[in-house]
């Protein structure tokens, strides 16, 4: 059986699954080149974990549950996109163990225990990353510095050391990977701002340090713009609803622009909450997925609208420091109520009040 995905009933305009997905992941391509360029292999090789472990996780559910044409369901590209969103989302320098029970998780657990794609009310990929950040919060905080930054050499030989032994080959550990040349460990942008502004330093302060770069965020910044160079693909390509994505950025913007020019001294600027994090992953390849978001036009300018203000609220006020996978959760579980009140009517409604005129 083919599986099919329109846009909506009146839209006849429908695209295979598989062509679907590949489109989707091609349009991935740059930014996973892009934290290939700034951080080295890490993130491909847990891709490639993740991957084969979701592949032989959906092998098996299927199998168990005796569905007809396994290799087709196998090969539709859904398993393949939620392992390569997951390694995308991983520190660089994570455990290996960390891709896999990653990937177990989001298609034994999130997908096929609801009923497979189509089914499951929660994006796979993103309920994955928060089961792992709240179970191992050690591991799923060891981001790696920017390539430029580091004082070890870390090619693709000694990326595999560290993820399979947490060592480098001359002895390197995680923890000094992440040490800068004065001694102090690093973290990522939204991290190092968030632990500053609790500690009294204002924005400007915090900002000249060299992990923001000359301009936001030193290498995050290219790796969000290539996933908004692929997500404009995508919409270009009428894959995604273009409502969710700009309504999104717009939220983020509104909430962030308000808060920078009321005190500034506090409040990052609305480009730095653009180009930082996975605000670009988010808004394009993880928030427009048509099971778990959104399918009304009016409601997925709510859904976007919700997750930027989340998003911005987590980012200042929560304890994490970038919240794109929970905003995302929780507009998840909004979706169903948010489409019951703002699908359109159907052909030939009418009001009561209509009704009653009418007679």
């Amino acid at each position: 059986m083919a599986f099919w995905i329109a846009s909506s009933p009146h839209n006849h305009n429908k695209a295979e699954t598989s062509a679907l997905m590949r489109l989707v992941i091609y349009a991935l391509i740059p930014g996973i080149f892009a934290q290939w360029y700034f951080f080295g292999w890490g993130n491909i090789i847990h891709i490639s974990l993740a991957v084969f472990t979701a592949l032989f996780c959906e092998f098996i559910v299927l199998s168990i549950r005796n569905k007809n044409n396994i290799s087709k369901q196998l090969f539709d590209g859904s398993a393949v996109l939620t392992a390569v969103l997951l390694g995308i989302c991983l520190p660089a320098i994570a455990p290996w163990w960390i891709s896999i029970i990653g990937a177990m998780f989001a298609i034994v657990i999130v997908k096929q225990l609801y009923g497979g794609l189509g089914h499951n009310p929660f994006n796979p990929a993103m309920a994955a990353y928060v089961m792992l950040l709240i179970s191992f919060p050690l591991q799923m905080t060891s981001w790696q510095p920017p390539l430029t930054l580091m004082t070890v050499d870390l090619d693709f030989a000694n990326t595999l050391n560290v993820i399979f032994s947490g060592f480098t080959k001359e002895g390197y550990s995680v923890e000094q990977l992440r040490t800068s040349v004065d001694g102090f460990t690093m973290a990522t942008p939204l991290d190092t701002l968030k632990t500053d502004l609790g500690i009294g330093f204002t924005v400007f302060e915090s900002i000249e340090k060299n992990v923001f770069g000359e301009h936001f965020a030193l290498g995050w910044e290219w790796i969000n713009f290539a996933f908004l160079l692929g997500g404009l693909v995508l919409i270009a390509k009428k894959a995604i609803a273009w409502q969710t994505p700009v309504s999104f950025l717009s939220s983020l913007f509104i909430c962030s622009f308000i808060a920078y020019t009321i005190t500034p001294d506090s409040s990052a600027s609305t480009m730095f909450h653009w180009m930082t994090g996975g605000c670009m992953l988010g808004a394009f390849f993880i928030l427009t997925d048509p099971v778990t978001g959104a399918t009304s036009n009016k409601g997925r300018f709510i859904i976007g609208a919700l997750a930027g203000l989340l998003v911005y609220l987590i980012r200042t006020f929560g304890g994490y420091p970038d919240g794109i996978a929970f905003s995302i959760l929780l507009c998840n579980m909004a979706a169903p109520l948010i489409d019951q009140y703002t699908r359109p009517r159907t052909y030939g409604h009418h009001t009561n009040t209509k009704q009653e005129e009418a007679k």
